[in-house]
């Protein structure tokens, strides 16, 4: 979601920038990847590194592994890395040991909690990018904590819902997606339904943790019908603490990860979401949706403060009363937060324009 708007910029006539696009397979489930990169027009990986699972430093390694000798073959002006995931830090460092200069896009989030392992590559791919890009205003308050230049931050706004705006329209109906469900009829009262997605160690790596979380959703599912796609980190700890049953309330239907279009879809008209991402905390500020995150904090303070979002943990007491909360007043109305507007992308190709002119003059 956050490369797509970026390479379609890269690639339009006139643009100036000539982009490779690698894949590094931390995200290797087959369906999902081919879902994602067909719904949202991204071309086909010049290279995918074919990395897959394993523990963080296990990924982080390989990718640093296989990743070099691609940088060797390129010899490219930057690279480009997005998010915080465990490719974003290992491909940062490979360049930047290489002496080619990092491009971070989303710098300058902070949830503030280093047990997180995005935390760490949050901070540590900030400290090495001669570029850093911005979502929202506070970030570069961050940054400059950590001691990072002012001249090196650009607030380009939020590229995530570049793709949400342009997808929007293109979106599988909600009804749609719901009417092939096992328990469709489910889906038929007027109340609406809420959606739930969970993944986070945090959340689903603790089988006390993802019992009562469980739990809980089966208490809301009594007032609200659920549809939980099932990430397959999710699904897979699930069956490994024999939790099973805690989703046999018989109105939380589960499925198979689905693809962007069928979650946008989902989101744009379900009555909250309840969830642990942090990409979904900031779609549903846009889409002006009330959000549930089951997590004690997020880097994303701006979808609490601006947007629809609130954070309740994995306390049953704490998302139940905000779930009735929701239900009762309609929960935040919120407003999409400066430079939401679908043009991030665009500024970002300019300001990478502006960069590289400016370092071409001044080596002379």
């Amino acid at each position: 979601m956050k490369i797509a708007p970026i390479m379609r910029h890269f690639n339009e006539p006139g643009s100036g920038i000539t982009a490779r696009l690698l894949h590094t397979g931390q995200h290797y489930d087959t369906g999902m990847k081919a879902a994602f990169f067909l719904q949202l027009g991204i071309p086909e990986p010049d290279v995918d590194l074919g990395v897959g699972s394993g523990s963080h430093s296990q990924q982080t390694a390989q990718i640093m592994l296989r990743f070099e000798p691609e940088l060797d073959d390129w010899r490219p002006d930057a690279v480009l890395v997005v998010g915080d995931v465990n490719s974003t830090i290992a491909c940062a460092l490979v360049a930047v040991k290489k002496g080619i200069p990092v491009i971070h896009v989303e710098a300058g989030l902070r949830s503030y909690d280093r047990e997180m392992p995005e935390e760490i590559n949050r901070i540590l791919t900030d400290q090495i990018s001669e570029l850093l890009f911005t979502t929202e205003r506070a970030a570069e308050s961050n940054l400059a904590k950590e001691g990072i230049s002012g001249d090196r931050i650009h607030f380009v706004g939020n590229v995530m819902i570049d793709t949400l705006m342009l997808n929007r329209e293109k979106a599988i109906p909600a009804s749609q997606t719901l009417a092939k469900l096992e328990r469709a009829d489910l889906f038929q009262d007027e109340k609406g339904y809420a959606l739930v997605t969970m993944h986070r160690p945090s959340n689903v790596d603790r089988p006390e943790v993802l019992e009562r979380l469980l739990v809980t959703l089966a208490k809301v599912s009594r007032t609200l019908p659920i549809v939980f796609p099932l990430h397959p980190r999710t699904r897979a700890r699930i069956e490994e603490f024999g939790l099973q049953s805690q989703l046999d309330s018989g109105r939380i239907a589960t499925v198979p990860p689905l693809g962007y279009l069928e979650i946008l879809g989902l989101m744009d008209k379900a009555r909250v979401v309840l969830t642990d991402s942090g990409g979904i905390q900031e779609e549903t500020t846009a889409l002006g949706v009330p959000c549930i995150t089951l997590r004690e904090n997020t880097e994303r303070p701006i979808t609490v403060t601006e947007g629809t979002n609130t954070i309740v943990g994995s306390d049953s007491d704490r998302i139940i009363d905000c779930f009735n909360d929701v239900m009762a007043t309609g929960g935040k109305s919120g407003r999409i937060p400066e430079l939401w507007d679908g043009k991030s992308a665009i500024r970002i190709s300019e300001s990478i324009r502006e960069w590289y002119s400016g370092n071409v003059r001044a080596r002379g």
